[in-house]
């Protein structure tokens, strides 16, 4: 319940707390922020003088612990973590040494690990971002600005997630910006500053537009039930199918320029090799990766009329016709063996478990620390930057898992693609050109394989070919 107390008006400006544009009659509700007239907080900073110590101690802490993690992954990374291949390895097709220069193993050593570093350093910046927006008293001041425009919730969620959307982005780009300068400083990309930024500002207002509706909804069901969180699911499912089906023909689109592929002796042996695995398609499309990327790829994507076969073109012009066959051979699999359709009902069971989690870590991190944060129940929107703070923490603690699930997927599709070409050469082959073009190492440290590798490693993927026997077709598990 609000009590009425009596408060000195302040210029704008000279308090970082106080902000009043009129004077009304003020109040003071039980968390410590402050409302005005009908109930419009104008406080910027979250909480009373004792939660605001504590959110002090807990950014203090915050910045003290990420200084120490980014330490700690930097000495794992650049002096703890072992190089090269294990010595019972060495001297065989899985050995860099044998396919690689000295200056290549030495710029795949530094180019791996600054990129590792990289990304583990920019989780905890996502984490940091959400954080300080609640603790800071941002989530509240955007609250607040967004309802001074407009009674209409609508309008309030387009300018609260696109003021979030923008804070997240401008902090986040350092990061992206020196790992996209790295990737040009060792040659693995090719992309000119202004065409890497087309495609930030695509991918930024794609995901404002994915993020706004998800928002909305999300919101709007808060305000009506307990269990937002289960019809959430619900209305995930057919949005989820949705995007997978359009991806290959509306959205892939937008980064880059498809064409089909007008090699004919080619497109016949990869049609040909699609007609045994009993896939629907009809054409073979090139991507132009090339005015990106100097490394190697290619995929099959889509669901039902959308479904595709694409090649980067860096594909076409660095690999022989038998390693190209192999690489499609393998994409093949993961059709035949439903991983498309698998990893999406994955990620629906991930979104319901996710949401569950999300629900009750919501209500109680609010019900504990709302009144410090300003927040006042689940349903208002500031508090969102916890609840995505609350997604991107279960996100990583999940990675291992969804990881280790699509390095299985992986080796089947591996496994497939031997069984339906039986070229030893030409897979073994793929990697030793891939390796040296993408800097890619054959046996990176455990950490990283086990927060970021959703393929096997290299060496395990040329050690299963090695291994690999052809009187055991459809295993595809080779023997010692």
């Amino acid at each position: 319940m609000d009590v009425p107390t009596t408060y000195k008006l302040r210029k704008r400006g000279t308090d970082r707390g106080t902000v009043f544009r009129r004077a009304m009659p003020i109040y003071k509700n039980r968390c410590g922020a402050m409302r005005v007239g009908s109930g419009k907080e104008v406080l910027l900073c979250p909480g009373n003088k004792d939660g605001g110590n504590t959110l002090k101690k807990a950014a203090f802490g915050f910045v003290v612990c990420y200084v120490l993690y980014g330490l700690v992954m930097g000495w794992y990374l650049f002096e703890a973590a072992p190089m090269g291949v294990p010595q019972q390895y060495r001297g065989t097709a899985a050995d860099p040494e044998l396919f690689m220069t000295s200056q290549q193993l030495e710029l795949t050593h530094e180019y791996s690990r600054i990129q590792d570093w990289l990304y583990f350093l920019s989780v905890p910046v996502e984490w940091g971002i959400y954080f300080f927006i609640l603790i800071l008293g941002l989530s509240m001041w955007m609250r607040n600005r967004s309802h001074e425009v407009t009674r209409f919730r609508f309008v309030h969620t387009v300018i609260f997630v696109l003021l979030l959307s923008l804070v997240s982005w401008i902090v986040s780009f350092p990061i992206s910006w020196v790992s996209h300068r790295m990737a040009i400083e060792y040659g693995i990309s090719v992309q000119s500053f202004t065409a890497w930024m087309h495609d930030n500002v695509i991918s930024f207002w794609i995901n404002w537009i994915i993020s706004l509706g998800t928002v909305w909804v999300i919101y709007a069901l808060m305000r009506r039930t307990k269990r937002w969180w289960l019809y959430a699911w619900l209305i995930s499912i057919p949005f989820t199918l949705f995007l997978v089906y359009i991806q290959p023909v509306v959205i892939d689109p937008l980064y880059n320029d498809f064409h089909r592929l007008q090699d004919k002796e080619l497109k016949g042996k990869i049609l040909n090799l699609a007609d045994k695995a009993n896939i629907p398609a009809h054409d073979v499309y090139v991507v132009n990766k090339s005015e990106e990327t100097n490394a190697l790829n290619a995929y099959v994507n889509g669901i039902g009329s959308n479904l595709r076969i694409v090649l980067w073109d860096t594909t076409l012009q660095k690999l022989d016709d038998d390693e190209i066959l192999f690489v499609m051979a393998h994409e093949m699999g993961h059709y035949v063996k439903d991983h498309l359709i698998k990893s999406v009902l994955g990620s629906i069971a991930a979104t319901f478990v996710g949401l569950f989690l999300a629900s009750r870590l919501l209500k109680w991190i609010i019900g504990r620390w709302g009144r410090f944060l300003g927040i006042h129940s689940i349903s208002d929107l500031s508090s969102l930057p916890l609840l995505l703070l609350i997604f991107s923490v279960l996100t990583f603690a999940a990675s291992p898992i969804s990881n280790a699930i699509s390095r299985n997927a992986e080796h089947a599709a591996d496994a497939y693609a031997m069984d339906m070409t039986e070229d030893r050469k030409a897979a073994i082959g793929f990697f030793h050109k891939a390796a040296p073009i993408s800097l890619s190492e054959m046996n990176p440290p455990a950490l990283v394989k086990f927060f970021t590798y959703g393929h096997p490693t290299d060496l395990e993927r040329v050690l299963f070919f090695l291994r690999y026997e052809d009187d055991d077709p459809g295993v595809g598990v080779g023997k010692e």
